[in-house]
């Protein structure tokens, strides 16, 4: 009796996972082509108007790829733009590289250096916000110094965002794969972000939970951007792109993401260690700095995608467990139609589930250790990170 009560529980266990993996991919499967992309030929047009923009590139430390990234920029076919190149306290060339660039083209870019950062400021935030107060236009594009750009893509992505009315818009970028560990890491990520977002509900303002923001390419109206206090509020967030967004969706700004596979590229780090050095910033602070949340997030883990696998040796959770597998299996193949992640890395995803996890432990613990986030030499108290990087505290009011 007792064995069959556990049997039926296990049972309805397996069942408990593998109906969400179902609803889920099935939602992925009839939505994600409603998602725009900026790549096909219907959107090879130019805005309505000539709205001017800025495009914010941020950067510290960053003398092998910046030139890479101004030359995309300065290659762009859209007439209404200026860069402001940010030199966030580099001690490398990449200051110097800046200064060549506005020498060469004082029409397009314009070098801003910040030599000491301001108190209470998150060194990339506070570079966005000098840049912000630098500049005039009707559009703001943040981005990085290690993103590659189409020459059409701005123009395209300003485009969709007149006519759609955004107030904000995220181009999903192409995340480059150059060995076999970074692709294992980056599809367990893309599949474990359609969980935390489905990009199918970013422009319903009633999906509150849908919130989008990608430090790549995130593309603010001016007006927008100003009417909910600027970057202030957020001085001291460490996922500052998505809090970003997560502010723009709580104030009842229309919000739009749109995919372009190939235009906007970038490499996250060098090898499957470097993606895991790279998450340590972020991935604590994803929780606000909590145990508890981090732990719950990682017992999730276990049980939607490590657990189905042990399912496949009892009749009981078979069926159940293939389900799950089959749901993996078709997520990475849908998403590799917009993305540079082979589907096939989809065999190894529990490898990439359990790199992930130790990532997100790792960041926790060596927060803990250093009592803040040491992050391209500054160290960010822990103390005063918490008030700014809780995922409650930016929520719509209605």
């Amino acid at each position: 009796m007792i064995d069959r009560i556990w049997r039926d529980v296990i049972a309805l266990s397996a069942w408990g996972i593998a109906l969400p993996w179902c609803i889920r991919t099935t939602a992925l499967i009839q939505n994600l082509s409603l998602v725009p992309d900026l790549s096909w030929l219907d959107w090879n047009v130019s805005p309505a108007g000539t709205p001017g923009l800025i495009v914010v590139v941020t950067a510290r430390d960053e003398a092998d790829n910046i030139a890479a990234t101004l030359d995309t920029l300065l290659a762009q076919d859209y007439p209404y733009l200026r860069i402001m190149a940010v030199d966030d306290r580099s001690v490398d060339a990449t200051g110097t590289i800046m200064d060549e660039y506005a020498a060469r083209r004082p029409d397009r870019l314009t070098a801003l250096h910040i030599t000491a950062l301001k108190e209470g400021w998150l060194g990339k935030t506070f570079a966005m916000q000098v840049a912000t107060q630098s500049s005039d236009s009707e559009y703001l594009l943040f981005t990085d110094a290690d993103v590659l750009f189409s020459p059409s893509i701005l123009r395209r992505a300003l485009a969709y965002a007149e006519r759609s009315q955004a107030a904000h818009l995220v181009v999903m970028p192409t995340a480059q794969v150059r060995s076999r560990g970074e692709g294992i890491v980056l599809g367990f990520i893309q599949m474990l972000g359609l969980w935390a977002s489905r990009p199918w509900r970013i422009a319903d303002p009633k999906a509150q939970k849908d919130i989008i923001g990608v430090g790549s390419f995130n593309l603010v109206r001016r007006d927008a951007l100003e009417s909910i206090g600027g970057l202030e509020p957020q001085r001291l967030t460490v996922l500052e792109d998505v809090i970003l967004g997560r502010r723009i969706k709580a104030a009842g700004l229309p919000q739009r993401v749109a995919f372009a596979p190939g235009m906007v590229l970038v490499h996250w780090a060098k090898g499957m260690g470097g993606i895991v050095r790279a998450m340590t910033k972020n991935l604590f602070s994803a929780f606000n700095f909590r145990p508890f949340l981090l732990l719950a997030a990682c017992l999730w883990i276990v049980l939607f995608c490590l657990v189905p696998i042990a399912g496949l040796v009892w009749w009981v959770t078979l069926l159940p467990a293939l389900l799950v597998l089959g749901c993996v299996a078709v997520t990475y193949r849908e998403l590799s139609t917009i993305s540079d992640v082979d589907a096939r890395y989809g065999w190894l995803y529990p490898l990439g589930a359990l790199i992930f996890m130790y990532g997100m432990l790792r960041s926790m613990v060596l927060t803990w250790v250093n009592r803040g986030i040491i992050w391209r030499g500054t160290l960010y108290p822990l103390r005063e990170l918490r008030r700014f990087n809780s995922p409650f505290q930016w929520r719509s009011k209605s």
